[in-house]
């Protein structure tokens, strides 16, 4: 009998949701086969088979996080095993029993709440665990963890925040003197409750996907994270069009795959990134960290969602090799054939959604990250040049940029850049 468990996607990774079983008890797989599909904080991917043989038990039912390396099935490699009737849950771990507070006794003086001390953490936590507890100011040390070893769980931060909040040790404050007598001001404002939604008429109600809660949390944490300010310019892309227009018919013979303007407009933006370093930063608390790499993450939208994967040390591709890459790393990801390393690591974003047919869009920046371009449509559009009417290829691209580190300026000055590069294309293509 041979135990499957739930890998590793990467060295940041310390849990996974199992989100589908592609093999039942009792089904034959084989070798290197897919037996299940996992969601990460970085990746959603199938998970091949070790070893060929019946599947005898499945351990770890569709939905549940756990932990790497955890025993999420078996397979029996003799083919004779009797698979289990039923999946068995992986048993959640035994509630922490509540503190028994000792009997209040004669005091002089109001009793104070207890204090919680700070716990040193048990174990690595995962991203998506430090960056629920920065959004909420968390310390983690308070938490108590119920995964393996007592490390800190999502489900523990979660429970932690529907709890009643414990107070953390703080030296008293001095007590003021009594302040004379007011008149009363105006009642304080609290802020209104979440509102419930009330279903009204015919609905139909269903959980999110894995992918969806994740790139919710990620577009949700970013938007308090950073001060999001985008600049938008107007590109004249006639002069690409025209190379393009050449070349395609035999790019497309040479290497079996389309030109498009986004190898274009990722050259560009490689050549910008290089003038502006400070677009291809991130920011550590007070740090400006600058990457010298450039690696470009390309936006590329699922049925399901958005996946970003990376073209790393973009700037040392021209546009044969730019595209090459776009081409791979899309096809990938829309089969769920992306590596964990092919997900992360990312110092500047790509959105393209013209392809959709949008002019410019507002996109949300990929954290740690502090710029995202988003490209428009491409479209002949009448435009005056020396008092004459004449028809130009047209595409408005935008970066929207981290307003704690880039300025207005510096984000104008980068796209002009960007632009010049496009507006003036020089570089032979094959």
């Amino acid at each position: 009998m041979t135990d499957v468990v739930m890998p590793q996607m990467g060295e940041s990774i310390v849990e996974g949701t199992l989100t589908k079983w592609l093999k039942k008890p009792g089904e034959r797989i084989e070798k290197d086969e897919a037996l299940f599909e996992i969601s990460t904080d970085k990746v959603d991917t199938e998970i091949p088979s070790p070893v060929a043989g019946l599947v005898a038990e499945v351990l770890v039912e569709e939905g549940r996080t756990v932990a790497i390396n955890t025993v999420v099935g078996r397979i029996d490699e003799t083919g004779t095993g009797v698979a289990a009737a039923a999946p068995a849950a992986v048993q959640a771990p035994e509630p922490a029993p509540a503190a028994v507070e000792p009997a209040p006794g004669p005091v002089e003086e109001p009793a104070t709440a207890p204090v919680v001390e700070p716990q040193p953490l048990s174990g690595p936590v995962s991203p998506l665990v430090r960056r629920m507890a920065r959004e909420h100011n968390i310390d983690l040390r308070l938490v108590k963890g119920t995964g393996a070893g007592g490390r800190v769980t999502k489900q523990d931060v979660e429970a932690y925040l529907a709890a009643p909040a414990a107070p953390v040790a703080q030296p008293p404050e001095p007590v003021a003197p009594a302040a004379p007598a007011m008149l009363p001001g105006p009642p304080a404002v609290t802020a209104p409750a979440a509102a419930v939604y009330a279903a009204a008429g015919k609905v139909r109600v269903e959980p999110m996907s894995v992918m969806r809660q994740k790139i919710a949390e990620h577009m949700v944490m970013s938007k308090r994270t950073s001060p999001h300010v985008t600049t938008v310019h107007k590109v004249d892309m006639t002069r690409v069009a025209g190379v393009r227009a050449r070349h395609k018919a035999e790019f497309q013979a040479r290497y079996g795959i389309s030109l498009t303007y986004l190898s274009f407009i990722a050259r560009a933006t490689c050549e910008a990134l290089r003038a502006f370093p400070v677009m291809n930063a991130s920011v550590d608390g007070t740090n400006i960290v600058y990457h010298e790499d450039i690696n470009l993450s390309i936006a590329v939208a699922l049925d399901q969602g958005l996946i970003v994967p990376v073209i790393r040390n973009a700037d040392e591709l021209n546009v044969v090799g730019l595209q090459k890459a776009i081409a791979d790393l899309a096809s990938r990801a829309r089969s769920r054939q992306l590596k964990p390393d092919e997900v992360h690591g990312g110092t500047f974003t790509i959105t393209n959604f013209g392809s959709f047919g949008s002019l410019f869009g507002t996109p949300v920046i990929n954290q740690p990250q502090v710029g995202i371009l988003g490209v428009g449509t491409v479209e002949k559009t009448p435009v005056v040049i020396d008092d004459m009417i004449a028809i130009r290829s047209i595409c408005h691209i935008g970066v929207t940029f981290d307003h704690r580190l880039i300025d207005g300026a510096t984000g104008d000055k980068f796209m002009n850049k960007l632009k010049s590069v496009l507006e003036n294309w020089s570089e032979s293509i094959l």
